[in-house]
């Protein structure tokens, strides 16, 4: 039996057993950078399953942890794709040869901006961002925004400040759209972070960003 074969029958189980102890999950398939959940983008209706990264289900998921293992008919799903269900939202990271599909969770919606940097005139040389030329790189995308593991101080140094915090993001890649640092993240809950490292893998976007003072 070739891998081909191999891995057919693997997404043949996992269709087999997601439809005894799945929900039935709408799949969505992005074709441009605006709007991928939108109801033009619904290519299937598939059971899904998800478990903590444990097949034996064993073990509940923890704080800080946004990604599962998928019990769903991978011939039918690619990376990238979004699988909804009322409040639940994931996005596929990974169909890897002989191995679970790995997704994401989603807990925020979120569209990407790029900061069009304003020449400053005057004395002392400067330039901002100015948020009403903010130029649109993708919009309403189902990620992954989670707590850092640090704060950044403020330069001031004052006894009541508090820690800016910092955030961790999972977002899909989406072709041509090339993500820095200083481009902006602009969630559902009108919070916004700066983007200070952006890591393109095979799993997507991984950036990490500290939230925008407002």
């Amino acid at each position: 039996m070739d891998a081909s074969k191999l891995q057919q029958k693997i997404y043949g189980g996992y269709s087999k057993a997601a439809q005894r102890i799945g929900n039935t999950f709408a799949v969505y398939r992005p074709d441009s950078a605006s709007s991928p959940i939108a109801a033009e983008r619904l290519v299937a209706s598939l059971p899904a399953s998800f478990n903590a990264e444990d097949m034996k289900y064993g073990k509940p998921n923890k704080y800080g942890k946004p990604t599962w293992y998928c019990l769903i008919d991978g011939r039918q799903t690619r990376v990238g794709d979004y699988l909804v269900c009322g409040t639940e939202t994931y996005f596929v990271a990974a169909q890897q040869l002989a191995l679970p599909i790995l997704v994401v969770e989603c807990n925020r919606v979120a569209d990407v901006l790029r900061p069009k940097q304003q020449a400053g005139v005057g004395a002392l040389s400067y330039s901002g961002g100015a948020v009403a030329e903010e130029t649109s790189l993708m919009e309403q995308w189902p990620c992954s925004i989670l707590q850092g593991t640090k704060g950044e101080k403020t330069e001031a140094k004052l006894p009541g400040d508090i820690r800016s915090p910092w955030w961790t993001i999972l977002l899909p890649a989406w072709p041509g759209v090339v993500l820095r640092s200083t481009d902006v993240i602009a969630d559902d809950l009108n919070r916004r972070y700066v983007i200070s490292s952006a890591e393109l893998t095979d799993l997507g976007w991984r950036l990490t960003a500290m939230q925008a003072q407002t």
